[in-house]
């Protein structure tokens, strides 16, 4: 499910602080990228509950029926209404942690030598792609 939703900013001296009235959702980021990053995380994480629970998503509401006077941190500093996309059948991909089998080709000296000495190759492998890509271990 692709979707936009309107997200309260409001900004603090220490944060940026986030609301999505349509959803109940509170977090916040510590600079603007970092407070639409988390907005879409969890948008979209509570769009996935509500689709796996057979629940229905609210639809976003229209910009003209939304108050920033009314929103959770409105005291707390300048708040400005941005709409944020998000995209649940991408998220799935992105958090699904099943394994999936590829082929790989390798040469068959180093696939005899790998073999020889015990090394999980698909292990390494895994391994020397989180390192290339910059990425964090997930379970």
């Amino acid at each position: 499910m692709r979707n936009v939703y309107p997200v309260f900013f409001t900004k603090t001296a220490d944060a940026i602080l986030v609301e999505v009235p349509d959803l109940d959702i509170l977090t916040e980021g510590t600079n603007m990228n970092d407070a639409i990053e988390m907005a879409r995380d969890a948008i979209e994480l509570k769009c996935i509950s509500l689709e796996d629970s057979k629940e229905e998503i609210p639809n976003p509401s229209e910009l003209c029926k939304l108050d920033i006077r009314t929103g959770t941190f409105s005291k707390e500093g300048d708040t400005v209404i941005s709409f944020v996309d998000i995209d649940t059948t991408e998220y799935r991909r992105k958090i699904d942690t099943r394994t999936v089998r590829r082929n790989v080709a390798l040469p068959s000296w180093l696939n005899y030598e790998a073999e020889k000495a015990g090394v999980n190759v698909s292990r390494i492998l895994q391994e020397a792609l989180i390192g290339v890509l910059n990425l964090e271990k997930r379970m």
